[in-house]
């Protein structure tokens, strides 16, 4: 749905001069956006929980605690004061007041993988962080679901997500332009960009479902139900890292995404977001916003 309307408040002379507003999200569409944004937001606070409660990432089915791939603690110094570590493939670094030991509840510096204002709940309690990472997965399942089933139905699925072949053609300047911080105006603004597009696609068909899987294969009795996951992702061990990895994806693709937001146009994105309403610049502008 993109019937244009004339703002009142720019100019109705065309696109050169003034511009117009698009109907961009459908309610549905605007909906499940914030939820899956809470939902994740919640998936990683609780995850990080689950973290903690063993701070290290293996290979495998089985711990290899002599050779983790990543492993988050602490030690004590020639003061015996704690300082804390990451060994991310042999390699230590000292990472203290952020990973390995971090002022806990009490003031003191504690042991723990990441710190309290990371995760949820922010003291340690691995049973409380299950119960909010399920109840935020069933969450995201159920406002995918409808996502998904209004934007086939609606069509607003293909036209939105699927990249054209023109758009395809110009994927390098596509990414020049992003680079330089230079966004579509006029009629290109009308749709999402190539980027956006391919972003989307691999974020929902490929990111997420691995993470799920991952998550499912972490879970003894669903490896009785479906022994085959076990086999998909080389052990429990391995599902566990890579559902960590497929996570920090999610949680780069939200930075990125956001601070895309805010460079391009902050009170436009969130309008459209909030109300399903955009603004179209002007083609004859710059590119850039201010």
């Amino acid at each position: 749905m993109e019937n244009k309307f004339l703002s009142t408040n720019l100019n109705p002379e065309g696109l050169e001069t003034g511009g117009y507003r698009i109907f961009r999200h459908p309610i549905l569409v605007r909906l499940t956006h914030w939820i899956n944004a809470i939902c994740l937001f919640v998936l990683l606070m609780s995850g990080l929980q689950i973290f903690n409660a063993h701070p290290a990432l293996y290979w495998g089915q089985k711990s290899d605690f002599q050779h983790p791939l990543l492993s988050m603690g602490a030690e004590r110094n020639s003061d015996n004061t704690l300082i804390g570590t990451t060994n991310i493939l042999g390699y230590k670094f000292i990472t203290t007041g952020i990973l390995g030991v971090s002022t806990g509840t009490d003031g003191r510096p504690t042991e723990r993988g990441f710190p309290g204002w990371m995760t949820l709940p922010a003291w340690q309690d691995l049973a409380s962080g299950r119960l909010w990472h399920f109840l935020a997965a069933w969450g995201i399942v159920f406002s995918l679901m409808v996502y998904f089933v209004n934007g086939f139905v609606s069509g607003h699925f293909w036209h939105r997500l699927v990249p054209t072949g023109d758009q395809l053609r110009h994927f390098g300047p596509s990414i020049w332009d992003h680079i330089r911080l230079r966004f579509p105006k006029g009629e290109e603004a009308k749709q999402y960009n190539v980027l956006q597009k391919l972003t989307y696609i691999l974020v929902i068909f490929v990111v997420l479902p691995v993470t799920v899987l991952a998550g499912f294969t972490m879970s003894p009795g669903l490896d009785a139900a479906f022994p085959q996951l076990l086999t998909v992702f080389g052990g429990r061990q391995s599902a566990r890292t890579i559902h960590f990895l497929a996570a920090s994806a999610l949680v780069l693709f939200f930075i990125v995404h956001v601070a895309l937001v805010l460079v391009s146009g902050v009170w436009n994105n969130m309008c459209s977001m909030i109300t399903g309403w955009y603004t179209i610049e002007p083609a004859g502008r710059d590119n850039r916003e201010h």
